[in-house]
C-alpha cells in the first residue's frame, strides 16, 4: 500500500511520524478540497490521529506502527504534539486537532457543502445515540449509513458494500487502536469514499458517556490526566505505562521532515 500526495500540505517529523502542519480549519478546508476535486476509481485517503497512547502503542505493536506509515495523513490529537513542534522545529503545527473537535467542525461545514457521512463503530446504542444528537445538532447534516463496530473480518466485505451504497464522502471509523487504522488500509481499495477518518471513542464523547477535560486542562496537555481520574480502572495503568514512554519519543523523535 502507498500514501497518496496531498498537494499543499507542510509536514513535520513528531515522534518519529511524518504529521501534518495544519488546525481544524486547515484540516476541514483539505477534507473539502479533496472531495470537490476527488477523481472516481482511486483509492480512499485514510487520516489517522496520532496521540500519547498511540505513539507508546506503535513502539510496542511493530504491525500498528506500519499501519501508521501507511497513513495519507496524520494529525496531531494531542497537544504534547503540538508543544513539540514548537520547541524543537521551525514548522510548527498550528493547535492540536482533536477528533472529537474535527467531528463537529466537519459536520458544520458538512451542512454548508453538502458532505454526507457513513458512522462505523461504537455499541448500537451509542452509535445511534451519537447520529440522532448530531442531526439535531446540524439541522441539515447527511448522515447516510452507519453501523455498530462489533462485527468480524467476515463481514467487512457486505459492510464496505453497505458503506459505498450510502454515497458517503466521509466515513468516521471508531473501532479503536489499532484496529480502526487496520480495518482502513485493508479496505481503502474498495470503498468509494474521499476520506477514511479515525476516531475512536468520539462517538461516546458525543453522547456524553464519556466526558471531555475542562478547556483549560485540554489547553495545557492534561486531558489525558481528566481521563485518569474520571476513568482509573479503564485508564490508569494505561497512562502510568504510555505516557512516560511517549515523552521520551517525543523527545527523542521530533524535528524536520525530510522525504526519504
Amino acid at each position: 500500500m502507498r500514501q497518496q500526495s496531498i498537494d499543499g500540505v507542510e509536514f513535520v517529523r513528531v515522534g518519529g511520524f511524518k504529521t501534518a502542519c495544519l488546525g481544524r480549519d486547515g484540516l476541514v478546508d483539505l477534507v473539502l478540497g479533496t472531495v470537490a476535486e476527488r477523481v472516481p476509481g482511486t483509492p480512499a485517503k485514510t487520516m489517522f490521529d496520532i496521540n500519547g497512547h498511540g505513539l507508546a502503542l506503535a513502539f510496542w505493536d511493530k504491525s500498528y506502527h506500519h499501519d501508521l506509515l501507511q497513513a495519507d495523513l496524520i494529525h496531531a490529537d494531542g497537544e504534547p504534539f503540538v508543544m513539540a513542534s514548537k520547541a524543537l522545529t521551525k514548522s510548527p503545527i498550528p493547535e492540536r486537532s482533536a477528533t472529537t473537535d474535527m467531528f463537529h467542525d466537519l459536520s458544520k461545514a458538512g451542512v454548508e457543502h453538502g458532505l454526507k457521512f457513513y458512522m462505523l463503530g461504537g455499541t448500537e446504542d451509542v452509535n445511534a445515540r451519537c447520529a440522532q444528537h448530531m442531526l439535531a445538532a446540524y439541522p441539515g447534516l447527511q448522515i447516510t449509513g452507519r453501523r455498530d463496530g462489533y462485527f468480524s473480518a467476515a463481514d467487512e466485505a457486505a459492510i464496505c458494500e453497505e458503506i459505498n451504497a450510502s454515497g458517503a464522502d466521509v466515513v468516521w471509523v471508531g473501532l479503536g487502536k489499532p484496529l480502526e487504522q487496520a480495518f482502513c488500509l485493508r479496505n481503502r481499495e474498495r470503498l468509494n469514499a474521499t476520506w477514511l477518518i479515525t476516531c475512536g471513542g468520539c462517538f461516546n464523547y458525543v453522547t456524553g458517556d464519556y466526558v471531555r477535560a475542562p478547556m483549560w486542562m485540554q489547553q495545557r496537555g492534561l486531558e489525558w490526566a481528566h481521563r485518569f481520574a474520571t476513568q482509573p480502572r479503564k485508564l490508569g495503568w494505561r497512562y502510568l505505562t504510555t505516557s512516560p514512554l511517549a515523552l521520551l519519543l517525543l523527545l527523542a523523535r521530533t524535528g524536520e521532515y525530510r522525504e526519504a
